[in-house]
């Protein structure tokens, strides 16, 4: 097995101990869901709101040695665990781990695409942080979402959205094209899905 085990919902502190109680996804599940999304889009990437790096070693997986990754996550202490595990199973791709908060406006070059990761569910302003992301991809650019199909939050999960919801707020903020790629079984929230919206 690669890296970490659970999906990112386990990278903030209060969620973590209780998600991965629940979470049995492994890093095959996270490259299926981000396969298609991914595969043939570029190779600069950004992964907003990486934590320990679930996601961040799937994009590393489907990149290949040539692909560029951004990892943005406020918690320096699980962009440290990410990148020994960036290092051990992925030691050609290109990773720069940024101590941010993805809410706020980032330096980022123009990017290929971006993954959203169950990080989305935490802001409440859904549409100011999604107006932010589409001005950091190049025309054409993809963003890739994982997130619960709910629309109910929890105190661990508080502003889900189910793929309806999700195509809704996408084509608002002036995403094209959306599409439900994926899909695995949680015994947390029912199931977790993929998206991909182009620029």
């Amino acid at each position: 097995m690669i890296g970490v085990m659970c999906s990112r919902d386990c990278g903030t502190s209060s969620a973590a101990a209780h998600v991965r109680q629940t979470c049995p996804m492994d890093h095959r599940d996270h490259v299926g869901l981000l396969r298609e999304g991914v595969l043939g889009g570029g190779k600069t990437w950004a992964d907003l709101g990486s934590g320990a790096g679930a996601f961040t070693l799937a994009l590393a997986d489907l990149l290949g040695p040539t692909g560029s990754i951004y990892s943005v996550d406020r918690d320096s202490r699980a962009l440290r665990v990410q990148g020994r595990a960036l290092r051990e199973s992925f030691p050609n791709v290109t990773v720069a781990p940024l101590v941010a908060d993805f809410t706020l406006p980032l330096e980022l070059p123009p990017l290929d695409g971006i993954v959203m990761a169950n990080s989305l569910h935490f802001e409440r302003d859904q549409l100011a942080v999604l107006r932010l992301v589409r001005g950091y991809l190049r025309p054409a650019g993809r963003l890739v979402l994982v997130e619960y199909d709910t629309d109910h939050g929890n105190p661990w999960v508080p502003f889900p959205l189910s793929y309806r919801s999700w195509a809704t707020l996408a084509a608002e903020v002036g995403f094209r094209d959306t599409q439900r790629l994926a899909s695995v079984p949680s015994r947390f929230l029912g199931s977790i899905y993929s998206a991909l919206s182009f620029c």
